[in-house]
């Protein structure tokens, strides 16, 4: 018996005994398979470690399609309040302007939908309907809370807040042509300081050429208060580089300027820059007086020089021949 136990107890002892040593030195085929197992398993986790960077990557390419239909005009700023809401005309006509909504008897000042005659497309733009009426503004600029250091995409579709009484826009260059190709129109830019101080100038030709040339800017006589800062007679020193008569449009990604540089990078805005300005209402919004390494301030150098940034700006624009219907 005692025989017996001692053999069963030998032979379990060198059952596990084997057992401890085929886990401690695997076959060579219990060995392929475990380093195949490893080998699929480091494989799954580069495919997954894929999957997560396209993931990753598409998701950033969404924010930024997002951020680019967030500036453009389609998608509009909308904030709440009764006077964000556009002035419904009851779709009974299109008006190609706001001289047109004024003449047939829309004497309020808002926010109304119009359609140029070559437009592809309806848009809202603010009507000033004050100061003899039928105005359609084409830039606002009042307290610095829309981002105007933008690229040529932005600029040519237009951005900003299209639906609040003082919000600041930028109607769009393809609009500018297609409302300024319909016949002669005059441009007003009324300004105001910190000062509490207002002046004005107005250009009775003001025209905004096509995509292909770069939406060149065209204005005629000057007249008002603020000097002409635009185009014309300023000291022929400054007037080679500084007149922005028949300059084509830049931003910071399209050069269009004649300065070796880029005067839209420097100045941190769009616009129909020369040498590079002596009038940039699209500049960076400061309080008066400013210092910095380029005037890229709201610049209308001939009222207060290059080193004070304006208040407010709305730049609008009227038919020459416009005569308002009193009735």
């Amino acid at each position: 018996m005692a025989k017996m136990f001692s053999f069963i107890l030998v032979t379990t002892i060198l059952v596990m005994c084997r057992e401890s040593w085929e886990l401690l030195f695997p076959s060579e085929n219990e060995m392929h398979i475990t380093l195949q197992a490893l080998e699929n398993c480091l494989q799954e986790q580069a495919r997954l470690r894929a999957q997560v960077h396209l993931l990753e990557t598409r998701v950033k390419q969404l924010q930024v399609k997002i951020t680019q239909l967030l500036h453009e005009k389609e998608i509009q700023f909308l904030d709440k309040g009764e006077e964000n809401n556009v002035i419904d005309l009851g779709g009974k006509r299109q008006y190609a302007d706001c001289s047109e909504i004024f003449n047939d008897g829309h004497k309020r000042s808002g926010f109304y939908k119009i359609k140029p005659l070559q437009s592809p497309a309806i848009f809202s733009v603010y009507c000033d309907m004050s100061d003899g009426g039928g105005w359609t503004v084409i830039q606002r600029r009042s307290d610095g809370s829309e981002n105007f250091n933008r690229g040529w995409n932005d600029y040519e579709n237009g951005f900003g807040n299209f639906v609040q009484e003082n919000g600041e826009y930028w109607l769009g260059n393809k609009n500018l042509h297609l409302l300024t190709i319909q016949g002669d129109y005059t441009l007003k830019i009324d300004l105001a300081d910190f000062e509490k101080n207002s002046r004005y100038a107005q250009y009775k030709l003001f025209k905004v050429g096509d995509e292909k040339n770069s939406y060149e800017l065209n204005i005629g006589e000057y007249s008002g208060t603020a000097g002409d800062s635009l185009a014309g007679n300023l000291h022929p020193e400054v007037q080679w580089w500084g007149s922005h008569q028949r300059m084509k449009f830049s931003t910071r990604d399209r050069d269009n300027d004649n300065y070796e540089g880029n005067c839209a990078e420097e100045d941190q805005s769009g616009w129909w820059f020369n040498r590079c300005h002596s009038a940039n209402l699209n500049g960076l919004y400061y309080r008066g007086p400013y210092v910095a390494k380029t005037d890229n301030g709201i610049v209308w150098h001939t009222w207060h020089g290059w080193w004070y940034s304006l208040q407010s700006v709305v730049m609008k624009i009227r038919p020459n021949d416009f005569i308002p219907n009193i009735i």
